[in-house]
């Protein structure tokens, strides 16, 4: 019998994923409930036969193992202890808590260790970014000094569901992008964070007071590596892709840089990864693409296997963003 599965809240795009994955892995989605009935529900119910459900009751069943979210991003806590209650693991896109309370919430549902939960922090699945750690790890690069990544995006205000611009209901800035960035200076360093310092601007925007544009952080890891954050809602309408991601490094070594959208003087829409020693000249690596999908590992993690993405790494990142969101030091531009 094939694996099954169910989407209880479809606010994200994000999700299509996740879906996708599932059913490539060979399993069955038994509906999709999201509550407003909204155009991406009813676009994947299309795209892959899949029925829409008028409540979530029917994703009860017992031969539903595991449930997908992209619920709006304060609800994701609900729907994780709904899933605990009914015995379903369940995987969702980020954030997946927006404050501490609802951070409080999720130690406790791992704590009980009833379900699994897993995040689409797809950062580490991808082939540049997974080089890149391969070659740390292999001290290719030396002892890591600083990592600076950039992380702007474009807003495209239009598309975006009203809740977007609600700091209640989305988190904000920092929760909902940064958690990227957190998880990945865990995982290519191997340091825990020691501090954080955040800044978060207002630039535009007026009509949704609690919407801020702009993030930066200065991040300490406990084995002395530096980090810098940016991340925006900047990123020009005529842009080549939605946002110009960059990471670079630098060690006692050399150096890398990856372009993750590609390069703009080419408008091409591929990850790019250079690197530069004391051995070897600057060179554009190629990377091989990553033997597991992150979904898959979910699946691994269910029955008991190692994973490259567990359920500390998850309460890292949440709670490295929720502090530096409740800690950061906001700057109202826009009134000045």
């Amino acid at each position: 019998m094939a694996l099954r599965f169910g989407i209880y809240g479809c606010q994200h795009g994000h999700i299509a994923a996740f879906i996708g994955e599932m059913t490539a892995l060979g399993a069955e989605c038994a509906g999709i409930y999201e509550p407003e009935a909204n155009a991406l529900a009813k676009r994947l119910s299309g795209q892959y036969g899949i029925p829409l459900l008028e409540s979530a009751e029917p994703l009860q069943d017992e031969s539903i193992r595991i449930i997908g979210s992209s619920a709006i991003n304060n609800e994701k806590i609900d729907v994780i202890e709904w899933c605990e209650r009914y015995g379903k693991h369940i995987m969702l896109d980020k954030p997946i808590v927006t404050n501490r309370s609802a951070l409080e919430r999720l130690e406790a549902v791992v704590e009980r260790g009833r379900i699994q939960v897993g995040i689409l922090l797809t950062e580490r699945f991808r082939p540049a970014i997974a080089a890149l750690k391969r070659n740390i790890e292999d001290g290719r690069l030396g002892r890591i000094v600083s990592i600076t990544m950039r992380k702007p995006h474009k807003l495209s205000p239009a598309s975006r569901h009203a809740w977007h611009f609600s700091k209640e209901q989305n988190g904000g800035l920092i929760i909902d992008l940064f958690i990227h960035d957190f998880d990945l200076l865990r995982w290519l360093t191997g340091q825990e964070i020691e501090s954080i310092h955040s800044l978060l601007a207002k630039h535009t925007a007026p009509e949704h007071p609690t919407f801020f544009d702009t993030a930066g952080a200065q991040v300490l890891m406990r084995g002395g590596t530096m980090a810098q954050l940016y991340t925006d809602w900047h990123t020009p309408d005529k842009s080549w892709t939605w946002g110009d991601g960059r990471i670079f490094v630098t060690g006692t070594a050399g150096c890398a840089e990856l372009r993750l959208s590609g390069d703009p003087s080419t408008v091409a829409n591929e990850e790019l990864y250079f690197q530069i020693t004391h051995e070897e000249p600057f060179v554009r690596i190629v990377p091989e693409a990553v033997p597991v999908s992150i979904t898959a590992d979910f699946l691994g993690r269910i029955e008991g296997k190692p994973s490259i993405l567990t359920h500390r790494d998850i309460l890292e990142a949440s709670r490295a963003a929720v502090h530096a969101d409740a800690s950061a030091t906001l700057i109202h531009a826009i009134n000045n």
